[in-house]
């Protein structure tokens, strides 16, 4: 089950804008008192999901204000939108339950062995490599 809000609209943090949702207007102070700016929060028709709010932005046409429309805000809308239809796409794929894969065999010292390397480096090998060093 989703959680639905009754209030959306956009707000703008260290120059970028994001979509905001909230369940009353209040949210504004809280939004001021963390520095953000340019905040345009509206009430919805209906207390709605996250992502049926932006669709309704979207389809409002919210970045238009007076015949003029904020790129900046589109483009936070149109991220929304993508980010949501993502996590959408993602719980879907999540819902299917997958097969199990079989569990794998417990190593045996046999094929820990047939795994190592099969050479060896005697001690005078070891000295005479030390006595080259050049430290």
């Amino acid at each position: 089950m989703s959680k639905s809000f009754t209030h959306a609209g956009v707000s703008k943090q260290d120059g970028q804008f994001k979509v905001r949702f909230a369940n009353d207007a209040m949210r504004t102070k809280v939004l001021i008192k963390n520095g953000h700016t340019d905040i345009d929060i509206i009430e919805l028709k209906h207390a709605m999901t996250k992502e049926d709010a932006v669709a309704f932005l979207m389809e409002i046409d919210f970045a238009t204000k007076d015949g003029v429309t904020n790129a900046l805000v589109q483009e936070a809308l149109a991220n929304e939108l993508d980010k949501r239809s993502e996590v959408a796409k993602v719980t879907a794929t999540k819902a299917a339950p997958k097969a199990k894969a079989p569990k794998a065999a417990k190593p045996t010292l046999d094929s820990i062995r047939a795994k190592a390397p099969k050479t060896t480096v005697t001690k005078a090998e070891v000295d005479a490599q030390l006595e080259d060093a050049p430290y």
